[in-house]
């Protein structure tokens, strides 16, 4: 290994040029290996990040901030020629590498020295020359910002040779375009410092709990495979997710993971590795990225309602309509990734936590333990609230049951279920996708293809921005062999302001203290209507649920119908007495309906 204590980045540039040009992924990896024997210990994690083309892991969430546009002032400027020029090499090319390489290569061979008027090469880049000033790039903020990034590209390019110039370019642009993928370079690495790939294993096991490669590299080159056994899993150090495999056949399901799973609600939200270090709390999305300034009221819940001085729990950020308690689909949870406002998105889209694993506390990793241990440390640390819960599961051992939860999952919003062995070998397997967790989603999709009337038989208080008026309002549909109104759906989207204004004047003359004897419900509304005024409501498609008596034990025991994601269309039915809304059998009718798009799909 090199002892130098740093490397030219022309030889770090040549390298790119032979890896960008190859397309054997052998080679690729050949390549890695001799630059990385060439690089002093000092920087190979400098090297590493380079050729990632970023400056830190994701996780750090540091950006270089470069657009085109302040690049091509750069250029222009350290060349001393105009905006215009640049830019039209830049539109022949299609490269801001390129267009620089060009642009100094036209400039060079019109004159004898360089177009700062001093020899090539004077002040020959070091591999730390461009990663500091690089850092310092990000770093730049505040009011003249822009010029500072400016002079400090200008500083590197003056120093640069055409080939250097390309790189430095692409890398600030975030376009390296070497398509080097982290495994490659893990590959490269037990090559390169132990001899063999043999040690793939150890290193790619380390990546897993502290995935920053250049911390990797830094470690195998000043301590050893030893050194990097010896990494464990750190508070604050996102922790590669584990994956699921995917099937939709519940029998299949069962046979995969030994007859019996745990059935857990798969919620239609964001997924979150939740890091608490005393008063302290970090929050990074699947992909590692943080998102805890996305959600401060999430990290309050966390500091409140986890147990711990420090642990890493995994969950799901989910939407929610304060109004109906419904989960609201992941759409409306994406206005939360806001840059700004951030306050006004929390008023507007509050938020549900359902923590589902655990893998570290108080000192003691948990991800080579059991599933069912890790969940009883999970339930040992959690104070459930109306905010943080365990996510809803139940142990399954046969097709029907895991059918029915199925069912359920959805109707209560979910997009399906995730079904996670319990056996001895049930361990927390970090980024790998294997058969101890299957995901079991809806394979075809399909939306409600008509609306249905309904009628109001009950209403929720309203809160927030709905304070005084209706938040929802309990819809049920007709049974003619009744002669009753059956509930299929709490509805709180798609009323305007001038609708929540007038609805309680609208149903004011129907206001009774209790339930009308005409409606079936299993739920308590605040306020119960007799059942008179019918609204068009649409929704996702029509699924089983615990919670509505529409269809109650008509197509499986114990469960009704339900409509998914409901809103109101803006129609009142007016036209329509409350025994000519949609029936009942209307509604199986559909479900069969759609149950038969399902085996067709």
């Amino acid at each position: 290994m090199a002892l130098n204590s740093d490397l030219k980045y022309s030889l770090l540039a040549e390298f790119y040029e032979k890896i960008e040009k190859t397309t054997s992924r052998i080679a690729m990896t050949e390549y890695l290996v001799s630059l990385f024997k060439k690089t002093p210990t000092d920087v190979i994690d400098k090297v590493i990040y380079l050729t990632q083309g970023k400056l830190r892991p994701d996780y750090e969430g540091v950006e270089l901030g470069i657009a085109e546009k302040l690049a091509m002032r750069a250029i222009a400027k350290a060349l001393a020629i105009s905006i215009s020029e640049v830019e039209k090499e830049y539109n022949r090319s299609g490269d801001i590498g390129l267009t620089v390489q060009n642009l100094m290569q036209k400039r060079r061979a019109t004159s004898i020295l360089d177009y700062f008027g001093a020899p090539s090469g004077l002040h020959p880049l070091t591999v730390s020359k461009v990663y500091d000033t690089l850092v310092r790039v990000a770093k730049a903020s505040g009011v003249g910002a822009q010029e500072t990034k400016i002079n400090l590209l200008i500083s590197l390019l003056k120093d640069a040779s055409p080939n250097e110039a390309k790189y430095i370019l692409r890398i600030v642009t975030g376009k390296l375009r070497l398509g080097i993928a982290d495994m490659t370079i893990l590959d490269a690495l037990s090559i390169a410092f132990t001899g063999t790939k043999s040690a793939r294993e150890i290193i790619e096991r380390a990546y897993n709990v502290h995935p920053d490669l250049g911390y990797i590299a830094k470690v195998l080159a000043t301590k050893g495979i030893e050194g990097v056994k010896d990494i464990r899993i750190k508070v604050g150090i996102p922790v590669l997710p584990m994956l699921a495999e995917r099937l939709n056949d519940p029998v299949e399901i069962l046979k995969k993971l030994g007859g019996e799973c745990l059935a857990e609600y798969k919620y239609d939200g964001e997924r979150v590795q939740v890091h608490k270090d005393g008063n302290r709390v970090l929050l990074f999305s699947r992909r590692l990225e943080n998102i805890t300034h996305h959600y401060p009221d999430v990290v309050e819940y966390m500091l409140r309602d986890l147990d711990c001085e420090k642990c890493i729990v995994e969950g799901e950020i989910v939407a929610v309509d304060l109004n109906t308690g419904d989960m609201l689909p992941f759409q409306d949870l994406m206005h939360r990734r806001r840059k700004y406002d951030v306050k006004r998105a929390m008023e507007e889209y509050p938020v549900n936590v359902y923590l589902f694993d655990i893998l570290f506390v108080d000192g003691e990793e948990l991800i080579e333990k059991p599933l069912p241990e890790r969940r009883k440390y999970l339930e040992k640390i959690v104070k459930p609230t109306e905010e943080v819960k365990i996510a809803v599961s139940k142990r399954v051992d046969n097709p029907n049951d895991l059918m029915l939860f199925f069912e359920q999952a959805v109707s209560m919003g979910c997009e399906g279920i995730m079904c996670k062995s319990t056996l001895k070998n049930s361990i927390y397997q970090m980024g790998a996708r294997g058969w101890l967790w299957i995901k079991f989603k809806r394979d075809y999709q399909y939306e409600m293809t008509d609306t249905v009337d309904l009628v109001v038989i009950g209403a929720f208080h309203g809160r927030g921005r709905r304070a005084g008026t209706y938040g929802a309002l309990l819809m049920a549909a007709y049974s003619p062999e009744e002669d009753a109104f059956k509930t299929v759906c709490k509805v709180g989207s798609g009323f305007t302001d001038e609708d929540l204004e007038q609805l309680p004047k609208l149903l004011e003359p129907y206001k009774i203290p209790h339930r009308h004897p005409r409606v079936i419900s299993k739920m308590d509304a605040d306020i119960w209507f007799v059942p008179a005024i019918v609204l068009e409501i649409i929704g996702a498609e029509i699924t089983l649920s615990p919670l509505h008596t529409c269809a109650l034990n008509k197509i499986e025991r114990g469960v009704g119908l339900a409509i998914r994601f409901p809103r109101f269309t803006g129609r009142y039915r007016f036209d329509k007495k409350a025994e000519q809304a949609t029936t009942e059998e209307e509604l199986i009718e559909m479900y069969k309906s759609q149950k038969k798009t399902k085996v067709m799909a």
